[in-house]
């Protein structure tokens, strides 16, 4: 600022130093200390100065005006200088403001009036000393006079100049030391630190204590490796074949009085998996909607139901295997043969059984009981029971088998509930799925027969006679529990023979699955295919007709 508020920008501008002046408010003015020096900047033009600037109010940021000199007082030397109190003075409020905005000046200013001391008697107020102010820019009430034993006031709030240079940026904290504390102290907190339940302090702490100690950071790693198995991302589900292996190392040890026959062993398994899934299972999960597929020879067919409908149709074509080993049938004396038929009455006499109403889950354990009687039945039969025949109303199937075809029809409806559910369910155990493939595989040629019976398949190339080779299929199961079968293709009374193969059919066990149980068309089944095309679609459409409901 130029004059009374500071150094003027045009003294670096123009060169001139300080000193002897001539009189005049500007550079070189005589009577005054030597001006700290400014960068040099480019000479501007000076605006017109108003006429509020003579009488001490400068436009600008200095709105508050720059009050005149006073003389010295009687307890002032005038070699001495004195700082100013602050008080009720105008200059008092902005000298502490930074130069943001230098004023600048041109014309001579005429010396400023001592202005008088507002102590003294019969001194008029400062304000009307000063003259007119602005009305853009009032000027606040001046303050009482004060006593000089009383502590200085605090000065009036600046609002930060937009030019004011940015901040210094503060520095980094220091870290702190980690806590002392004892070794034993340190021992217990090895188990919350793993398990990243520390304080930072506690952590600093401990991970210092690390560096220091063998066997606190043996233990450490122990323990944080024992919470990376708690947070495994594998299936919390048990092992399937678990079950198998606990009683195979409890009858190693000490024999069954009674065992249960190897053939009723993938039904024993099968049935405990699906108990499994449904054993937690709430009241919304029991009436969740289920679709039922097969084929019926020509098409794919469907049927809507629950998942209690589901375990009810489970039940009553069980119930076919218990009237045969003499065990009471769940549908009463008077209950049809095919399972189709007897699924459609236990659904019509027991509508809340197929629609989910009723105690959630009570038909579970009604199936769950009669599964452990058939096979507690089996078991003390003996060796004979195997050779029962169990009828299906159009076929009759060894109680063998019999037990292989309820293993298959509970895997196969377990994974209808499951998708239902959106529960992931595991394919079974390898040694009970291919004795499931191999059922399937022996029963192509009867189903061939009675679909060309029935006109849907070609009639056979060459008549041979029973026990004779003839044409055959190569049919191949990729899978843990597939394998290579041989399929007679024009009589089921033919032998099988490899070198009669006329066409082979390749796919894995997943897409067997979906095939035989009528989940997939057979034109649209994943097979790899060679050889006679007839013989291939045949053999593919009597697969997919093992299915039922």
């Amino acid at each position: 600022m130029s004059g009374r508020g500071g150094p003027d920008p045009y003294d670096d501008a123009y060169g001139e130093s300080s000193g002897s002046g001539d009189g005049r408010d500007g550079p070189g003015r005589g009577g005054e200390p030597d001006l700290p020096s400014h960068p040099a900047g480019p000479p501007r033009i000076p605006p017109q100065r108003p006429a509020a600037e003579d009488s001490g109010h400068w436009p600008g940021p200095l709105d508050g005006g720059i009050p005149a000199p006073r003389p010295p007082t009687a307890d002032e030397t005038p070699t001495a200088k004195r700082t100013p109190e602050r008080g009720p003075e105008r200059g008092s409020e902005r000298s502490s403001e930074p130069d943001s905005e230098p004023a600048t000046c041109s014309e001579p200013e005429s010396a400023p009036e001592p202005r008088p001391d507002p102590a003294a008697p019969g001194a008029e107020p400062e304000s009307a000393a000063l003259g007119p102010e602005p009305e853009a820019n009032p000027e606040p009430e001046p303050e009482p006079e004060r006593p000089a034993s009383a502590p200085p006031s605090p000065p009036p709030y600046t609002p930060p100049s937009p030019y004011a240079p940015p901040a210094a940026p503060l520095a980094a904290p220091t870290p702190s030391a980690p806590l002392a504390l004892p070794h034993n102290l340190l021992r217990s907190l090895l188990g919350a630190w793993a398990l990243t339940a520390c304080s930072q302090e506690e952590t600093a702490a401990v991970e210092a204590h690390l560096n220091h100690c063998p066997s606190c950071a043996e233990e450490a790693l122990r323990l944080r490796d024992a919470v990376g198995l708690l947070h495994t991302e594998h299936s919390l589900d048990l092992d399937p074949m678990l079950r198998s292996r606990v009683l195979a190392g409890c009858l190693g040890r000490r024999p069954a009085r009674i065992p249960m026959p190897g053939w009723a062993g993938a039904y024993d398994a099968e049935a405990a998996r699906l108990d499994a899934l449904l054993r937690d299972m709430g009241e919304a999960e029991w009436r969740a909607p289920v679709r039922l597929k097969w084929f019926d020879g020509r098409r794919l067919t469907s049927r809507d139901t629950t998942v209690a409908g589901v375990i009810g149709h489970l039940m009553v074509v069980d119930g076919i295997v218990a009237t045969s080993l003499g065990l009471p049938d769940p549908l009463g004396a008077d209950a049809p043969g095919s399972p189709q038929a007897r699924t459609e009455a236990y659904w019509h006499h027991e509508p809340g059984a197929a629609y989910g109403s009723g105690p959630p889950g009570a038909v579970r354990e009604l199936w769950r009981e009669q599964g452990h009687a058939l096979v507690r039945t089996v078991s003390f039969a003996g060796r004979g029971v195997a050779e029962l025949d169990v009828p299906y109303g159009d076929f009759a199937l060894p109680i063998r088998d019999a037990f292989l075809d309820r293993a298959l029809e509970c895997w196969v409806h377990a994974g209808d509930i499951a998708e239902a559910i959106d529960y992931p369910y595991e394919p079974p155990a390898s040694t009970h799925l291919k004795a499931m493939i191999d059922l399937c595989a022996r029963l192509l040629p009867g189903t061939l027969a009675e679909r060309r019976r029935a006109g849907l398949a070609s009639p056979p190339r060459r008549l041979v006679e029973a026990g004779t080779p003839g044409r055959t299929l190569h049919l191949q199961v990729e899978g843990t529990g597939g394998g290579d079968w041989y399929i007679p293709l024009d009589s089921p009374a033919a032998m099988a023979a490899p070198e009669e193969a006329v066409a082979t059919i390749a796919l894995d066990q997943e897409a067997f699955y979906l095939l035989a149980s009528g989940h997939v068309p057979p034109q649209e089944a994943a097979a790899g295919l060679s050889g006679d095309t007839e013989a291939i679609r045949d053999v593919l459409f009597a697969a997919a007709s093992l299915s039922r409901l």
